[in-house]
């Protein structure tokens, strides 16, 4: 059975927004980022046994002659990990998508630190488990788990790799398995980077069939349709095409569907599509305000508490630079309603990053701006925008921090909501969007556009506008 990517999304979706849902990336993710797969990594210990690597289906096999012409001594093929994998490449998009996202438990059969580097990056403490001793002790404030079943680069003597290792697995790595189980049956995997050929995927199900009952979770594997340019005949394709079909199927025995695409770059706009149908129930609110214009200082605060409140009684997460005249009554309204309705934790709802204005570098200052602002911009889905003024001297000027948000919101693709009935800024931005409805707001529902123009102007008091972003914001995130 195979899913289609809009159920995918959906279906995945839904387990990331209630912190249920694990990744397990195979070495396809790896190859992406510049390292060999399994064929490359074995093709010149093929061509010394006097093999074609391409010819063999059993890799692990392959592995395991190459140790025993060796005199059953490890060090040439350990050598062969070192020579492919010490080099630590970027992280591919796919990799960045997956840590901005609220996975916490992360398995593997690579033996790179592609994910421990990109969970690094994105400001996540990762808490790598390669060895049945790790899986004892706990990381300090970790934010996701890594666990690299087959072992790390930094000990290859240790890389589960031939048919050796693989059959004493059960007994040297029982903990992996243990754990591996128990999240497959409580946790919604993706699996990613794997091909239907992969050795490692046999083996990864294999030992933990036992675990499997009727009643578990949907699991879904993501990979690319067999094509024609693939092979040189016509008959070699409609072989690979059965028998894709029929692995698809044998899957369903493990409870995994297969989403299958065309080419390996859809794998990349699922994973984003994924991210924005999460990231569109966080909201980013931007502003600042010396001058509070027609609207009046406690008109404005009024009105940006209440948006704030209902935003989180709405189940709604925030977002916030902490905007000058902006950012007090976000917070205020925010934490009363996340107190009053008993919504969790203040950290779990309500993300506030303060900017650090204490820098004196002038480019230090710009570059560390730009990156705080990515970071916060990033977590959203939606962005709204309030006044944006601040003093100059004496004068009052439109705020550029504010127009920078807005950019970086549109270059990651939020939903932009200026209110252009709070002034400055926001009543530009305003235009901006009304005047290019259509590319802004591309496939979205009909309702919004005049939804979004009767929030240029306010027709009563400021707080009357609080019930029309709502509406806006939950069209928004239905789609």
């Amino acid at each position: 059975m195979t899913t289609d990517p809009t159920t995918f999304v959906s279906k995945y979706g839904k387990e990331l927004a209630n912190e249920n849902a694990a990744v397990f990336v195979g070495a396809g993710l790896s190859k992406a980022a510049g390292y060999v797969d399994w064929p490359g990594l074995l093709e010149s210990a093929a061509r010394e046994l006097g093999l074609d690597v391409r010819k063999e289906n059993d890799l692990v096999a392959l592995a395991q002659y190459y140790v025993n012409k060796k005199g059953a001594n490890r060090h040439q093929l350990s050598q062969l990990l070192v020579e492919n994998f010490s080099d630590l490449q970027e992280p591919t998009e796919n990799h960045k998508i997956l840590v901005r996202l609220p996975i916490r438990s992360f398995w593997t059969t690579n033996y790179d630190g592609l994910i421990e580097a990109a969970l690094q990056a994105g400001g996540r403490i990762a808490d790598v488990k390669s060895t049945t001793a790790q899986l004892t002790t706990t990381k300090a404030r970790r934010d996701a788990v890594v666990y690299k079943m087959h072992g790390d680069i930094s000990d290859p003597s240790s890389a589960v790799l031939t048919k050796d290792d693989y059959e004493r697995y059960h007994r040297s790595h029982e903990a992996f398995i243990t754990a591996l189980s128990g999240e497959l049956v409580s946790t919604t995997f993706c699996f990613l980077g794997f091909s239907f050929n992969d050795p490692n995927l046999d083996y990864i199900l294999s030992r933990v069939r036992t675990t499997f009952t009727k009643d578990q979770h949907t699991h879904y594997c993501i990979t690319k349709r067999r094509s024609r340019n693939e092979f040189r005949t016509a008959a070699q394709f409609d072989y690979a095409k059965v028998k894709q079909e029929l692995i698809t199927q044998d899957l369903l025995r493990f409870n995994i569907e297969t989403v299958l695409v065309n080419e390996y770059s859809e794998i990349t706009e699922l994973l984003r599509a994924v991210e924005k149908r999460h990231r569109v129930r966080t909201v980013f609110i931007s502003g600042s305000a010396h001058d509070y214009g027609t609207w009046g200082q406690p008109a404005a605060h009024e009105f940006i508490a209440e948006l704030a409140g209902e935003l989180i009684r709405r189940k709604f997460k925030i977002t916030t630079g902490f905007g000058l005249g902006v950012g007090g009554p976000v917070v205020s309204g925010a934490v009363q309603a996340i107190y009053s309705q008993r919504l969790g934790s203040v950290e779990d709802q309500l993300i506030m990053r303060p900017f650090p204005i204490e820098i004196a570098d002038p480019t230090q200052r710009r570059k560390t701006y730009e990156r705080y602002r990515e970071d916060i911009v990033a977590q959203a889905g939606i962005g709204i925008f309030v006044l944006g003024n601040k003093l100059d001297g004496a004068q009052v000027v439109n705020s550029p921090g504010v127009l920078a948000e807005f950019e970086l919101a549109k270059k990651l693709g939020l939903w932009l909501v200026p209110v252009g009935a709070s002034g400055f800024v926001a009543e530009q931005l305003w235009q901006e969007v009304m005047d290019h409805f259509d590319a802004y707001y591309r496939d979205s529902p009909r309702k919004v556009r005049g939804l979004l123009q009767s929030i240029g102007k306010v027709n009563g008091q400021p707080r009357d506008l609080v019930k029309v972003i709502i509406e806006i914001a939950e069209l928004l995130s239905k789609e």
